[in-house]
């Protein structure tokens, strides 16, 4: 059967800072939607407000650049304060041209920056990703089930850009609650052929569609997918990331 899914972004919430309750300000926020949450919804989060809340802040005025990142920022016009930042998060890096700073993260994201963010923060700060997006999402789930006495199921979302594509997508980072991918191999198409590897990134399908309706300037980090229940279940965003061993890139 067709599945009919409503997304709409949650407006209303504050500037969030180390510390804050994430999971009341989302619920009270929603409930003054006039939406509120209801069993089975999904809830998108963008990473940025879940560092925030987390405290995974680095101050740059604190920051000692080594001569490698001080090298590489004078060369690109780059802050070697947040180069050296980058240096640290990153468990290897995948390319450096053009300006461009690819590298994979100790969770095995390979993105930008190894998603380090000046933007949407405090000048002088930059925004680190979660340790651990799993358990900041299990967290979250936890929280806002209580909050809103349902359960519900979490995706701390990112922006990546693609290799081959123009354009960022939103990708799951973490997830909870919810199985993030959906796995058709052995099924039969209309024409009898039986499928041999057709998994679709179902997280990251709806992490991309939260973030059409959160935007990036609108204040609007949190959405909802709705009509999403069929798919809660136990999950991770681990379950996400493609091992080495299979990975024909690296």
């Amino acid at each position: 059967m067709p599945t009919d899914l409503h997304v709409f972004a949650v407006p209303g919430l504050p500037d969030v800072t180390p510390d804050a309750d994430l999971a009341a300000l989302i619920a009270g926020a929603a409930a003054r939607s006039g939406r509120g949450i209801v069993a089975g919804d999904v809830v998108v989060v963008a990473q940025k407000i879940v560092s925030k809340a987390e405290g995974a802040l680095v101050r740059l005025d604190e920051v000692v650049p080594s001569p490698r990142a001080r090298e590489w920022a004078d060369t690109h016009g780059k802050d070697p304060r947040a180069i050296e930042v980058i240096f640290r998060e990153a468990r290897r890096i995948v390319r450096m041209e053009r300006g461009v700073l690819i590298a994979e993260t100790h969770h095995g994201f390979v993105c930008a920056n190894a998603g380090v963010d000046a933007s949407n923060v405090m000048p002088g700060f930059v925004t680190l990703l979660p340790r651990d997006p799993d358990a900041s999402a299990e967290r979250l789930r936890r929280a806002i089930a209580e909050e809103s006495r349902c359960p519900v199921a979490v995706i701390v979302s990112d922006s990546f850009g693609r290799a081959w594509r123009e354009g960022a997508v939103d990708v799951a980072l973490g997830v909870a609650g919810l199985r993030p991918l959906v796995d058709y191999r052995g099924c039969v198409d209309p024409y009898g052929r039986r499928l041999e590897s057709s998994v679709t990134a179902l997280a990251d399908e709806l992490a991309g569609a939260a973030e059409i309706v959160m935007r990036k300037t609108a204040r609007t980090p949190v959405a909802i997918v709705r009509g999403a229940g069929e798919w809660c279940g136990d999950g991770s965003g681990r379950e996400l990331v493609r091992d080495a061993s299979r990975d024909l890139f690296r």
